[in-house]
């Protein structure tokens, strides 16, 4: 199964869903989305935190940062962002959905409305277990000692015990496949290290170049 980055589709939903109150030029366009943007990063980057103790991202290192979920760098290319999504990027779509719409009918297009949504959801569901497998695995083989390790291990053994779905794991969620998707997750310990797994896995690089350090 695929596996995206919510964050993305979420905040332009959101930043298209408001940007009617400050679509006036490019400058209210730019702070706009300089602040949706940024507060939807947030408050991802803290559930994301709370619910799967893993985080996605890091920008303590960074300039102006707030507890390292959003800074001012990124904080400014969301403002881009939206400026080239408002502008640009949704008049083309919109086109293209006003092209499609005159040649299916409403009852379908509906249907395929209903079926996207419950494919995310459903994505969105199976990435994140994905990932909460993924942390376990590597707990364990490296020893790494995170606050509830004991409840994870019994988890992951009562998968190991499921030939079906370890070998389900081992195809689709192995460690290549999810390093790089998620290059830069990371856990904390229980003495508060925090550990960047792909560092422990040195021969999987990710599909991109960095461009900035941890």
């Amino acid at each position: 199964m695929v596996h995206f980055y919510g964050i993305y589709g979420v905040g332009a939903v959101i930043i298209l869903v408001f940007s009617r109150y400050f679509n006036k030029n490019n400058f209210t366009l730019f702070l706009g989305g300089y602040a949706i943007g940024s507060m939807t990063e947030y408050l991802i980057s803290f559930l994301v935190e709370v619910i799967l103790q893993t985080k996605w991202w890091d920008y303590t290192n960074y300039v102006l940062n707030v507890n390292g979920r959003v800074c001012l760098l990124y904080s400014i290319f969301w403002g881009i962002l939206t400026i080239i999504l408002v502008k640009k990027f949704n008049p083309f779509l919109d086109k293209i959905i006003k092209c499609a719409a005159s040649k299916i009918s409403i009852k379908l297009a509906k249907k395929i409305t209903v079926f996207v949504i419950i494919f995310l959801a459903l994505d969105c569901i199976v990435t994140c277990y994905a990932q909460d497998i993924f942390v376990t695995r590597m707990a364990i083989k490296h020893n790494i000692q995170l606050k509830d390790i004991e409840k994870r291990e019994e988890a992951y053994y009562k998968i190991q015990n499921n030939k079906w779905l370890s070998n389900f794991i081992d195809n689709h969620w192995n460690d290549e496949k999810m390093i790089k998707t998620f290059p830069n997750i990371k856990v904390e310990d229980m003495n508060n290290n925090i550990i960047y797994l792909d560092s422990l896995l040195p021969t999987i690089q990710p599909y991109y170049k960095k461009i900035f350090d941890k």
